[in-house]
């Protein structure tokens, strides 16, 4: 499962603009230090076409191949130390992108090294040379500012001496400082066309990332369904083999004591007989409760046993074929179970039916459930029916779920699981 990496602060703040602002320092540095990474590229890309001969025939098309081709060996080097950059310097985690081929042809056929080349080739020279204008305008512009400064210590013969050019040292002061000022605009923006482009061509595409997004989802969704159906098991043993003994001792004590206890009243024997009925009137309604929750004989003999336990207790007669030769994955077979009890409680409840029909097989890996009943029919989902309840269980493990039930019947219920999550 993909985590995401926490990001520091990645949009300007006004203080960025001041020209002696840490953040213009952090901007400058940013752009300057990707002047060399991106030249590296713009030089490989440029040497095809002072060495091949481009006169008259193919030779621009060969060196047009040649600089395509040439920086592709350097594309994850080049494109790991962009990602250094944005983050060791502005806190910008660009991540790989999802499908990068391994082998040469996967290399080549896939979009992100396209996309990447894009970058490094087309985007990356015009940041660099984005950079070194923004090093030129402050090399520029402290020069400039300090040239008022600098006239004042030339001796009175030299040319450039004040008062003779103050008019002209005031407007190289005065446009040195402008200069100042604007230059950390001009890195904030090359700095942020920079991170917008490495994160559109040297991370993941918009398809990439929602998928990214479906597969956590769906791994969460499942790790949920899993600790759901762990949590069912343990609260079964821990009823199994803690409240259920107590009242199977509770009961064979009390039944002991009415046999064989004599010369009681009649009150007391009344009273304990009572309480014997009580005990195991309780321990029939926690042996359904915990068959309700997770019954032991799913784990222990599987999906066969387990339906035609529920075939058995069904007040209706139910016809049942399960045709598994492989188990499918526990929760799958969770599921499974608890759609065909509700199922068969739903028909027994509402539908009016005289007999059911389930079967249940495997092809592959899906696990397909049809129950059939010839009850009345007419089957809808917003009338308290359990129906929705049925659906919800069944996507809970991207399954699906179909009901064709017309007023009159025959209702069948369709539901078809992924046997591997």
């Amino acid at each position: 499962m993909t985590q995401a990496v926490p990001q520091r602060r990645a949009s300007p703040r006004w203080t960025d603009y001041l020209p002696l602002s840490r953040g213009a320092w952090r901007n400058t540095a940013f752009v300057t230090a990707g002047v060399p990474v991106h030249l590296v590229v713009l030089s490989a890309f440029a040497v095809p076409w002072t060495t091949v001969p481009a006169a008259d025939g193919p030779g621009w098309w060969l060196a047009l191949v040649i600089s395509v081709l040439l920086p592709l060996p350097l594309l994850r080097p080049l494109t790991a130390v962009q990602r250094s950059r944005f983050w060791s310097v502005l806190g910008i985690d660009v991540p790989p992108p999802t499908r990068v081929g391994r082998d040469i042809r996967a290399f080549l056929r896939s979009p992100a090294t396209w996309r990447q080349l894009a970058y490094h080739t087309l985007a990356g020279p015009v940041f660099g040379l984005g950079g070194l204008l923004v090093i030129v305008m402050w090399a520029a512009g402290f020069a400039m500012a300090l040239f008022y400064a600098y006239a004042w210590t030339l001796p009175s013969y030299s040319a450039l001496a004040l008062p003779a050019h103050n008019r002209a040292a005031t407007l190289m002061t005065t446009g040195g400082i402008l200069l100042l000022l604007v230059t950390p605009a001009v890195a904030v923006l090359v700095a942020r066309l920079d991170a917008r482009a490495a994160r559109a061509l040297l991370g993941p595409s918009r398809a990439e990332v929602l998928e990214r997004q479906v597969e956590d989802l769906a791994e969460k969704r499942a790790g949920v369904v899993d600790a759901a159906d762990a949590e069912r098991r343990r609260i079964e043993r821990d009823l199994h083999d803690g409240v259920q003994q107590r009242l199977v001792s509770l009961a064979m004590n009390l039944g002991l004591a009415k046999e064989t206890l004599t010369g009681v009243p009649d009150n007391a024997m009344q009273v304990i007989a009572e309480a014997h009925t009580e005990a195991k009137e309780a321990l029939t309604d926690l042996r359904n409760v915990v068959r309700g929750l997770h019954p032991a004989v799913l784990d222990d003999r599987g999906l066969d046993a387990a339906l035609s336990g529920i075939a058995a207790r069904t007040p209706l007669p139910v016809k049942l074929r399960v045709d598994v030769p492989e188990r499918p994955a526990p929760t799958v077979e969770a599921v499974a179970y608890f759609v065909a009890s509700e199922a068969l409680t739903n028909v027994t409840k509402h539908a009016r039916a005289s007999h059911v029909e389930m079967v249940l097989t495997r092809h592959r890996n899906v696990l397909r459930m049809t129950v059939t009943d010839d009850g009345i029919g007419g089957a809808d989902p917003s009338g308290g029916t359990g129906i929705n309840g049925l659906r919800q269980r069944v996507a809970s493990v991207d399954g699906t779920f179909r009901i064709i039930s017309p007023v009159g019947g025959p209702t069948v219920i369709t539901v078809e699981l992924p046997c591997v999550l």
